[in-house]
């Protein structure tokens, strides 16, 4: 407990070259013998080990009719891509080297993330393969394809599809003005009427078109289109407009765009081909979704780290789960939470199973009380972050569910258990029932591992397209698109 989307895939190709060097490796060893004494051997003479070079690819000259095809896709994928928020105006026309240079980082930031290392926060532990576009782009530009080249160089999944079209949705939402954020008072929901309801109409139609704009008094349909909005900022559909949803109403399009394009760039953090079989967390709407063969298949509430004590983004591979586990408190929460409550309510511990360890470390024993509950679902990671169960289920019940100290505590984990040694005679539901029941602490490993994926998914589009946006909390998707535009204007400038 220390720290702890559903998507589609696009059948579409991707282009996949990565240069390699193979090294190789050449050691000779050559002995004295001297006679007598006794045989001696001497120390082999180093010999140097050659590395072979990368092969050097040419790109072929463009003609002039590709360098300004290439111009022109350039200067509208950078802004379809979410690399940067409007189109450069150039007095000059590029040369056709700088268009190689400027294609090439292009694709680089398309496919596998803008970002360089540094641009990296610690707790985004997922990082984009390396990639090298020369060899496929000297091919497009050989066979003429260039166009063909551009169009599979994004991540290859619906989800970032729909993102790019709802990005051009609300670009052009807020080039038109975007919307008056709503004036704060009172709760008010169906009967009330007055200037709240006109402007409340407007603010909904910017986004949902079957709202009408016309009426001063709130009806029944207004309230079904409250709570569709409010279902598309997972907040509790009531049909109220409370301080909620009036926040939420009040994020600008512009600060849509910018969220957009923060889930964007994660998305090309990914890999290029997803494991079929995988669990994946959404940090920042706290559920967590199971997908076998590439369809979801079982999606739980979580409970996720609050903002200070974040969930980082990773991947990992689940390999056994933990039945009664003990809790291994770690340093921090002892120092700052559970010490002073034994000093001010001595027996503290005792009641709660804590036993100190070297006179420093604390322990909560499994059972009932554990903080674990009674499963935990290890995977190797950086952050000691894991899945585990909660004896604490009342934050389950909330649509606020960012509590944790960083570790993910799960609604189901006993479903999820079931489902990962599903197909294992060791480890029938059965037998899993009766070593929780017994309460020794025992690992049980998967026959099968699974991949992981920790992600901060903040905006998405539904099936019909419809874009759906969470909280930011931990103010990711601020930081993260600022960066994004900050290394698009300096790689502008070194490309040229």
């Amino acid at each position: 407990m220390a720290r702890g989307f559903d998507d589609g895939r696009m059948k579409t190709g991707v282009i996949r070259s990565v240069l390699a060097a193979t090294p190789l490796l050449m050691a000779t060893a050559s002995f004295a013998q001297v006679t007598p004494p006794p045989v001696v051997p001497t120390t082999p003479a180093a010999m140097p080990t050659p590395t072979l070079a990368p092969p050097v690819i040419t790109v072929p000259p463009l003609s002039d009719v590709q360098a300004a095809l290439l111009d022109r896709l350039l200067n509208g994928d950078i802004v379809a891509q979410g690399l940067k928020s409007a189109a450069t105006a150039s007095t000059t026309a590029p040369s056709k080297d700088e268009l190689v240079r400027a294609a090439l980082d292009h694709a680089r930031a398309v496919h596998a993330g803008r970002l360089s290392e540094a641009d990296f926060q610690r707790d985004w532990g997922l990082r984009p393969p390396a990639y090298d576009p020369t060899p496929a782009f000297a091919d497009a530009v050989r066979l003429d394809r260039i166009a063909a080249w551009f169009a599979s160089l994004p991540p290859p999944y619906a989800g970032y599809d729909g993102l790019r079209k709802g990005l051009q949705n609300y670009r052009s939402i807020a080039s038109a003005g975007g919307w008056a954020p709503l004036a704060s008072g009172p709760d008010f929901t169906i009967g009330a009427t007055g200037p709240r309801v006109i402007a409340l109409r407007k603010r909904l139609a910017a986004e949902d078109k079957d709202v009408a704009t016309s009426g001063d008094r709130f009806d029944a349909p207004l309230v079904e289109a409250v709570r569709r909005a409010q279902r598309r900022y997972g907040l509790n559909p009531s049909g109220i407009v409370s301080t909620q949803t009036l926040a939420a109403l009040n994020v600008s399009a512009g600060d849509r765009v910018r969220q957009i394009m923060a889930n964007m760039e994660r998305w090309r953090w990914l890999p290029q081909d997803l494991p079929r079989d995988r669990i994946q967390v959404n940090i920042a709407a706290a559920v967590l979704t199971v997908f076998d063969g590439d369809t979801p298949v079982q999606s739980m509430r979580a409970v996720t780290g609050r903002p200070g004590d974040e969930t980082p983004m990773l991947s990992s591979t689940i390999h056994s789960i933990v039945i009664n586990p003990p809790w291994n408190v770690p340093t921090s929460i002892a120092t700052k939470e559970l010490w002073p409550k034994e000093r001010a309510n001595p027996g503290y511990f005792k009641r709660n199973g804590i036993k100190v360890i070297d006179g420093t470390r604390l322990q909560q024993q499994a059972g009932d009380q554990s903080a674990l509950g009674r499963f935990k679902f290890d995977f190797a990671n950086d952050y000691s972050v894991y899945l585990h169960d909660t004896p604490s289920r009342a934050k389950f019940a909330s649509f606020s569910r960012l509590a944790s100290h960083g570790c993910v505590r799960l609604e189901k984990p006993a479903e999820l258990a079931d489902l990962l040694l599903k197909g294992d005679p060791s480890w029938t539901p059965e037998m899993v029932d009766a070593a929780v029941a017994k309460g020794d602490t025992v690992r049980a490993r998967l026959v099968k591992p699974v991949s992981v994926y920790l992600l901060y998914w903040t905006a998405f589009a539904s099936g019909n397209g419809q874009m759906n946006f969470r909280a930011d909390p931990y103010n990711w998707d601020g930081t993260l698109a600022s960066k994004i535009e900050a290394r698009t204007a300096r790689q502008t400038i070194a490309a040229r």
